[in-house]
């Protein structure tokens, strides 16, 4: 087997189940191995910032590795913002990238695609992986191919692998997998003890799942500690979609002054927070009603357990869960809680159509066809989800970029087979949007709801005096036909229903429903979060 071989094989035992791509010339030798092996199916797009998106969302849905496949320089550094949000919200994305051959790199003359140094691009990557590597020591490469997918998958963080092209075809030895290391019992045992001693105390225990419940795999788990327990879950703004298929006591999610009261104070009036696996940041908790004095909750998170002043390191999440539940009773508590309500029954009259209204209507489809997953972009698409029904999400919720929805729906369908439905406003959709003229080759048939008020709107709430944020009106539905799907603007409540109506019951063809709605409405959620930012900026 030659190099590329091994590391696509490894790949596959390693979780990985599609690459998504765009080829290049120093990386068109490994692109050819790729489509002749046919280890791993290949998808490619259209523009490096999709493909990482795509393949960040098949990561985040499969709970495995993510794979995008680029070319040196101009492609790998094209896709530097989906890896880095990839590395803030903890997705295991490898970012696989074509380089220079080793004549090539002695040969005296800058080469193209070349930024300071040809080492630059990878001294840039270190800044977003968690581990890198160079391939061009074909004797030791199945070490190091083994060392950084463990690491990858250990860490929930993106690695950068990078193979010069004229080492793609050298013999090489079979990747055996890394062994991980078992963590300290005596420390693993001390913490669940302190753990349960606490949460036991507790007269008002509440567990919030956050996004390392999904990335190792632990829903079912986490759903089981919580019955065993009797202890209610929510979810974080960052953690919306999981433990949706699980028979989890799952109250809503946690948005502070953005969210439904009842849920609000139940996380805010906990005396035993248990935050596993939940990224401590401004997105989850910045708009917090009071504020969490986060020296008085649990924190397990990045491989270390946190509790008061003192920390437990090196205990991975998938261990401590399962320790916990290896020392609770099998025996499930009986307890009841109150759930976070959605809207339904849209009334499918004549007014205009308002974000809340959209998700009303989701929830009538899926209450009728069953569950979809949902891509979202950033804005108010995305405050607009959290008024839809819990299912399966996937949106960059904390890194915030723009562009996410419709690559990241692509790589829902591709890595799942279910079709998704995405999310997307019209500022984003001039970024990314196009890449759903790919779908027809692929038999992709997403369901888009394209939020468009020919405006950037959520910055425009912050800033409303700036014209800046004007983008005009695009004639997207009638783009949609020329990429192989179908379009219809819609102006109506009634209007919007028929047009979801005739989408779900399509197939084989994107559905683009491009959804006109006025300038400054909002979402209920997004109108609660700008008051609340504002009224505690003004406190502050």
């Amino acid at each position: 087997m030659n190099l590329t071989e091994s590391l696509l094989l490894a790949l596959k035992a390693h979780g990985a189940r599609q690459i998504f791509g765009i080829p290049g010339d120093f990386a068109l030798p490994y692109f050819r191995i790729i489509e002749e092996s046919k280890i791993l199916p290949l998808y490619t797009l259209s523009h490096e910032p999709a493909v990482g998106f795509a393949a960040d969302a098949s990561a985040r849905i499969n709970c495995s590795l993510g794979v995008a496949a680029v070319t040196y320089g101009a492609g790998a550094l094209n896709m530097i913002n989906s890896v880095a949000a990839a590395f803030a919200e903890k997705s295991p994305l490898v970012v696989l990238s074509g380089g220079p051959g080793k004549g090539e790199s002695r040969s005296g003359l800058l080469l193209h695609h070349q930024a300071k140094t040809l080492d630059s691009q990878f001294q840039i990557f270190k800044e977003i992986t968690c581990d890198q590597v160079r391939l061009d020591d074909a004797e030791r490469a199945p070490a190091d191919i083994a060392r950084v997918l463990a690491n990858c998958l250990r860490r929930s963080e993106p690695v950068y692998i990078e193979i010069p092209r004229d080492m793609v075809a050298l013999p090489c030895a079979p990747v055996l997998p890394e062994v991980a290391p078992a963590p300290d019992q005596d420390a693993l045992n001390a913490c669940v003890d302190e753990i349960l001693e606490r949460l036991s105390q507790a007269k008002a225990p509440v567990l919030m799942a956050g996004v390392e419940v999904r990335r190792y795999g632990l829903e079912a788990k986490v759903a089981q500690l919580s019955r065993r327990f009797g202890m209610p879950v929510v979810t974080s703004f960052m953690g919306r979609g999981l433990l949706s298929d699980q028979n989890a006591p799952l109250v809503g999610t946690y948005m502070g002054v953005a969210g439904f009261p009842e849920v609000t104070q139940l996380v805010e009036g906990s005396d035993g927070l248990f935050l596993l696996g939940e990224i401590i940041c401004d997105t989850n908790f910045a708009v917090s009603e009071t504020k969490i004095d986060m020296r008085k909750t649990i924190q397990a998170l990045d491989g270390q357990v946190t509790i008061g002043y003192h920390t437990y390191a090196q205990l991975p999440l998938p261990a401590l869960v399962e320790r916990m539940l290896e020392r609770l009773s099998p025996e499930e508590k009986s307890f009841s809680i109150k759930r976070q309500s959605f809207p339904h029954a849209l009334r499918a009259d004549a007014l205009a159509i308002a974000p809340t209204d959209i998700a009303t209507a989701v929830n009538d489809l899926m209450a009728a066809h069953g569950k979809m997953p949902i891509a979202s972009d950033m804005g108010d698409c995305l405050f607009t989800a959290m008024e839809i029904e819990h299912t399966a999400l996937v949106a960059p919720g904390y890194y915030a970029t723009m562009g996410f929805g419709v690559p990241a729906g692509l790589g829902l369908q591709a890595a799942t087979g279910q079709r998704p439905l995405i999310l997307v406003g019209d500022g984003a959709f001039q970024m990314t949007g196009w890449e759903l003229g790919n779908c027809q080759r692929y038999g992709w048939d997403p369901i888009v709801l394209l939020f468009n008020n020919a405006s950037w709107e959520m910055l425009r709430t912050f800033q409303p005096e700036s014209s800046f944020n004007d983008l005009g009106h695009w004639g997207f539905a009638e783009m949609a036909a020329g990429l192989g799907g179908d379009g219809v603007r819609v102006n109506t409540r009634s209007e919007l229903k028929a047009a979801l109506d005739r989408a779900v019951a399509t197939r084989g063809r994107f559905q683009l429903i491009d959804i006109t709605i006025g300038r400054g409405v909002l979402s209920d959620t997004l109108a609660r979060f700008v008051a609340g930012v504002k009224r505690l900026n003004a406190v502050k």
